[in-house]
């Protein structure tokens, strides 16, 4: 076999079948280990650039296009695939010039399936289940992760579980994982609480957890890396900035990163910039400290996606910044809303917690850190309509302290051509309903 599942603490191996999501040995992370050195001999640049706008699955997926990278070995059989991937690099000259960069582009996962990158690494974990010969799958959510376990346990025949805090959670990610049939629970705990629930409940009822503490998510994950990379003619971005929550696509960038570099498909690594909000920001806490300590925290911020206090991944997110030359920022709810409806106004759109990205740009500019002069791809991880309540509370401009910088008024007309003409001439009172 090609691939084995690997203690990144203490190197103990356990077989890619294994039912199992921390080394029982140390208790550490596990990462899906790949023979590089016999995917050194086989894979290069023209491998994938050839299943380019194929119709042929799985490789017109944009994940299993990279199937040497994610998983060898599996047979087509199990994999679960929409498709996921082949979302849409953004050059954005006006985005650009505001974070104070010649060169700015937006990788959006919110073109996915279900609206989110959490696709690329669901696709991995639902082929997984099948090959453990699982019948249920389950995960604790802030929205994103539900909808899309909910739609590819559906599509994969598999019955999906998901489990919910009891407030705070956008409509447009509940309504998702409602729709596609997944039994969803509420559960008057936070989010990292009902982590903790979930896997509790795995182990008891022998059924397969999904959060990003599953290896096979984020090897899914790391096409997100690739396939940018791949869009710029395998030439490397000085910087991959990205939002922070529970530090998956932290850790399987990296990962990406350091395997592409092994393999000669690209000849240097970029450096990795986490953004997470100031209300759950314990990674940036530690990384000012120079990672000596670390310690969870109560989260709360407007960007949901993101509200992660205890992020499992931590410790691979801290080796992701040591690979990576990285950084870690944070940025205000005002920094990100604002952010968003820039991003939003330029006709591209995207969640509250993809505002992250340009923010932290600009805030990452201004600070020195990155030059203007620097490429920089920045991740938009949701769809616009994963939370539309924050953008029309925005604009309406009713968040409390936060003020909408960047409105779009919703105006009000009595039903005459001479009213609606006052406001088209700019005549009329901007006013929000």
């Amino acid at each position: 076999m090609l691939s084995i599942l690997q203690c990144m603490n203490c190197n103990r191996q356990y077989p890619i079948d294994a039912v199992i999501y921390t080394c029982e040995e140390c208790g550490g992370l596990l990462d899906v280990q790949h023979d590089l050195d016999t995917l050194r001999k086989t894979v290069t640049r023209d491998t994938f650039d050839q299943r380019l706008g194929t119709y042929e699955a799985p490789y017109n997926s944009g994940v299993w296009r990279y199937k040497e990278l994610i998983y060898p070995d599996v047979k087509q059989e199990y994999i679960v695939s929409r498709p996921e991937g082949n979302t849409n690099l953004y050059h954005s000259p006006k985005l650009a010039q505001w974070a104070g960069v010649k060169t700015l582009y937006l990788k959006h996962e919110g073109e996915n399936p279900t609206g989110s990158f959490k696709d690329r690494g669901m696709t991995g974990g639902l082929t997984q289940a099948r090959v453990l010969g699982m019948k249920r799958v389950a995960c604790a959510s802030t929205g994103n992760t539900s909808a899309s376990l909910a739609a590819y346990a559906a599509f994969g025949g598999l019955e999906g579980i998901v489990f919910f805090q009891n407030k705070q959670i956008a409509l447009g990610k509940l309504s998702q994982a409602i729709a596609y049939g997944s039994t969803c629970i509420q559960i008057a705990a936070d989010f990292d609480k009902n982590l903790e629930l979930v896997r509790q409940v795995g182990i008891e009822l022998g059924i397969y957890v999904l959060n990003s503490i599953n290896p096979f998510r984020l090897e899914g994950q790391k096409s997100i890396v690739i396939e940018a990379i791949q869009q710029l003619r395998w030439k490397v971005p000085d910087w991959i900035v990205l939002p922070g929550g529970n530090l998956g696509n932290t850790s399987a960038f990296s990962k990406a990163l350091y395997e592409l570099h092994k393999l000669g498909l690209i000849d240097r690594i970029p450096r990795l910039a986490i953004i997470q909000a100031e209300g759950a920001n314990p990674l940036y806490r530690s990384f000012v400290k120079e990672f000596e300590s670390y310690e969870p925290m109560h989260a709360e911020t407007l960007a949901t996606a993101i509200k992660i206090g205890n992020p499992v991944n931590y410790p691979k997110a801290v080796r992701a910044v040591m690979w990576t030359d990285g950084v870690v920022e944070q940025v205000s709810d005002q920094e990100i809303l604002d952010a968003k409806a820039l991003i939003d106004g330029q006709g591209i759109g995207c969640e509250p917690a993809s505002g992250c990205s340009l923010a932290g740009v600009r805030k990452l500019v201004n600070g020195g850190i990155i030059k203007p002069t620097e490429t920089v791809v920045g991740i938009l991880t949701g769809h616009l309509l994963k939370d539309p309540d924050a953008t029309i509370s925005y604009h309406r401009d009713e968040l409390g302290t936060l003020k909408a910088n960047y409105p779009n008024h919703l105006h009000q007309a009595e039903p005459s051509v001479e009213a609606i003409s006052q406001i088209l001439m700019g005549k009329g009172e901007a006013q929000t309903a």
